[in-house]
């Protein structure tokens, strides 16, 4: 069964200047989809899951309680990790002990010694399972309430400090945003990611943030180091928009069209064409 930790992969991106798709799950239709995107293309892959969406889908046991079984169905043959995606210190040890085999504690809401600390234990911890560890520093900006944060930047002492400790990835604020980009948005600052790269011994480093990034500006960050990038909001947007146009269309009313999985079915081509070209962009297909 192809599921293991995200070390490896990163690391190989890192070296052949690629990056690992990072797809967020939000229901079991996503999970088939970025399954049957990664097989096709042969991409290493990573399915993100939020805390939001472990409360949602039943908590990290029953996520791991999916995927493994659907790795199986489908016969997956290609690396796939999966990853507890912001998490503080105790859903990263929920996680660990559901059986993820890739976790990111996100401390950049602590002051950056007890950030620092606390990524300190869970790298020992994650050592001893065989677990992949990403931590962030700074914090990365987003959209909150309907008000758009721009990217914060990280302090490139920081990011050498956290590097040093042993984690497997770093996220680090390069003008980067959660959600939807704004149209005044000035773009990723490649001198800081370049120093982050250099000051931390070229730690595989990940981009937050990866929907509706400009694909010269992904693929120019790709190159200075940037081994992993996440999508979450464009899969998402795709979705609701081939579901919406089935039922606008009124196909949800011609015989069977009602059922769910007929009516879902376009909204899942959708996310899985999504990360299919995201995966030709990043340079992962036939990575794996």
């Amino acid at each position: 069964m192809a599921y293991v930790s995200a070390t490896d992969m990163v690391i190989d991106a890192r070296n052949r200047k690629y990056a690992v798709g990072h797809f967020n799950l939000n229901n079991m239709e996503f999970i088939r989809a970025f399954l049957l995107a990664a097989q096709e293309t042969q991409s290493p892959m990573i399915l993100g899951v939020s805390g939001s969406t472990a409360k949602y889908m039943g908590g990290y046991r029953s996520i791991v309680g999916m995927v493994k079984p659907f790795i199986d169905h489908l016969a997956i043959t290609v690396p796939v990790a999966l990853h507890a995606d912001h998490g503080n210190f105790a859903q990263v040890l929920d996680a660990i002990d559901a059986g993820f085999s890739s976790v990111m504690f996100d401390g950049s809401s602590l002051p950056f010694e007890e950030n620092l600390h606390k990524s300190e234990q869970l790298v020992e911890i994650c050592r001893k399972k065989g677990i992949s560890l990403e931590c962030e520093v700074n914090g990365i900006g987003g959209e909150e309430h309907g008000v758009v944060k721009v990217g914060g930047t990280a302090d490139p002492e920081q990011c050498r400090r956290l590097g040093l400790i042993g984690i497997n990835m770093l996220a680090a604020g390069i003008g980067n945003i959660h959600g939807k980009y704004p149209a005044d948005w000035p773009g990723l600052h490649f001198d800081l990611l370049e120093e982050i790269a250099r000051i931390t011994d070229y730690t595989p480093l990940v981009l937050h943030g990866g929907s509706q990034i400009p694909a010269n500006m992904l693929r120019r960050a790709i190159a200075l180091g940037i081994s992993k990038i996440n999508v979450n909001t464009e899969c998402q947007m795709a979705f609701a928009a081939a579901v919406r146009e089935y039922i606008e269309q009124g196909k949800d009313r011609i015989g069977t069209g009602y059922s769910l999985q007929t009516l879902l079915s376009p909204g899942v081509e959708a996310i899985q064409r999504v990360a299919m070209d995201k995966m030709m962009l990043f340079g992962s297909v036939g990575k794996a």
